[in-house]
């Protein structure tokens, strides 16, 4: 690849960056009722590890978009982005591009004219 020129996939995993590090301002965000239910002091830090989230494997990250991840709480009330032996539970976070609209998938989720991405906070026993 030429220096300067990056490939669509690189392109998506900037933009999903920005989602990530900007909630609700690059993206709208939006949180499952069971996220919701979580004290306000753990929705907190799990929205501040998914913006600082750089654990990144081919099993979570198989596309190289940086798209998805998962926010665990250990067995002692603290959330990580290390898988803990036992969770306590688990957080998913999705990143999806949609049109304009936000009524079908985006025709090109590398170009953020015509991409909005919603980045969904939900529970793993909700999915």
């Amino acid at each position: 690849m030429t220096a300067g020129i990056l490939s669509q996939s690189e392109r998506i995993a900037r933009l999903n960056d920005l989602a990530r590090q900007a909630m609700g301002l690059a993206c709208v965000a939006l949180a499952t009722e069971g996220f919701r239910a979580l004290p306000e002091a753990d929705q907190s830090r799990v929205r501040e590890l998914v913006e600082t989230f750089d654990a990144f494997t081919p099993d979570n990250d198989p596309y190289g978009e940086r798209d998805f991840g998962a926010i665990y709480r250990d067995s002692e009330g603290r959330w990580t982005t290390t898988r803990p032996a036992r969770p306590a539970e688990t957080v998913f976070w999705k990143i999806d591009a949609y049109d304009r609209d936000l009524q079908f998938g985006s025709e090109d989720p590398a170009n953020p004219a015509v991409t909005r991405r919603v980045l969904t906070l939900m529970l793993a026993s909700e999915y």
